[in-house]
């Protein structure tokens, strides 16, 4: 049993006549008299008589058509639906990032997607979390596009560097370091850290970058989250290396340079590849890479 033949079934019961029938299928009469005769073959029971010129459904295909075309008119329904969603002039899009970048990236790229006019009706569902939660939402289907880190091998994403973030100290306002402007790790050893835990997609950099120096830090407490940290620094409860975010200068911190050139963290444009076939999708993600492009410029 085939969707055509449920197609053609319905058609001919709506018809009374194969002739109208397979014109209203766009198909010839053969076609749909062998579908009907392979189709009741497989139910095991007649689903037409003939009745004159006029062919109609038996009591066991009227029971049959009961089911088939409500389920039919169900299926058109999903057929729409998926053809809305995908649209790219008006479609949806699911898309995740990071929490710092929900403040500043994440609204910049969709108000700039949104003012162009033929992807002003486009709509976006938003989700948010750390880089693992990002990865594997994106794995899962949960969402489409994704701005995180790169904390994934997985050969099903791709992955585009879609911005730098420059690594910053910072200390309760009060701290004995607040009076530096800029400061080498090495000057900060004898005070506690507050560090990212390992469920954050900037732990395996933080990681890497003091591995280079070389520097083993004393370890207060672990966070996940950019916010949590801010909090905990401001009560002084230690100090932190972390992005230079906008919203540092909400908390009660003083924010310093670091002098011993650690790389700048890249993130992420993600996305799995097999959804860049999805034409709302590509357009979104074309128009992120188009403005990666011109700011690299």
């Amino acid at each position: 049993m085939n969707l055509r033949q449920l197609e053609y079934f319905v058609l001919l019961a709506k018809s009374e006549h194969m002739t109208k029938a397979a014109k209203l299928a766009n198909t010839s009469q053969p076609n749909v008299s062998h579908a009907m005769n392979v189709l009741e073959q497989e139910l095991g029971v007649a689903l037409f008589e003939k009745k004159g010129r006029n062919i109609s459904l038996t009591r066991h295909g009227r029971i049959f058509y009961e089911y088939v075309q409500p389920a039919l008119l169900e299926l058109e329904k999903g057929q729409r639906r998926l053809q809305e969603l995908i649209n790219p002039t008006s479609g949806e899009i699911e898309f995740g990032f990071i929490y710092t970048m929900g403040s500043t990236l994440a609204p910049q790229l969709i108000q700039a997607f949104q003012q162009e006019e033929e992807t002003s009706a486009i709509r976006f569902v938003f989700h948010q979390g750390n880089s693992n939660q990002i990865i594997r939402m994106l794995l899962e289907d949960t969402i489409d596009i994704g701005i995180c880190s790169l904390i994934s091998d997985d050969s099903n994403l791709a992955f585009q560097v879609l911005a730098q973030e420059e690594l910053v100290l910072v200390v309760p306002e009060q701290h004995p370091l607040a009076q530096h402007d800029e400061i080498q790790l090495r000057e900060t050893l004898m005070y506690p850290y507050v560090y990212y835990g390992k469920q954050s997609g900037l732990r395996p950099y933080l990681d890497r970058q003091l591995d280079n120096l070389g520097i083993e830090l004393t370890v207060q407490c672990e966070l996940e989250e950019d916010h949590s940290v801010l909090g905990f620094v401001g009560e002084n409860y230690g100090i932190a290396l972390m992005p230079n975010i906008p919203s540092i200068a909400s908390y009660p911190v003083k924010k310093i340079k670091i002098k011993d050139g650690l790389e700048d963290r890249n993130i992420y444009l993600a996305v799995k590849k097999n959804n860049l076939e999805i034409p709302v999708l590509k357009k979104f993600y074309d128009f992120c890479l188009k403005k990666i492009s011109q700011n690299g410029a």
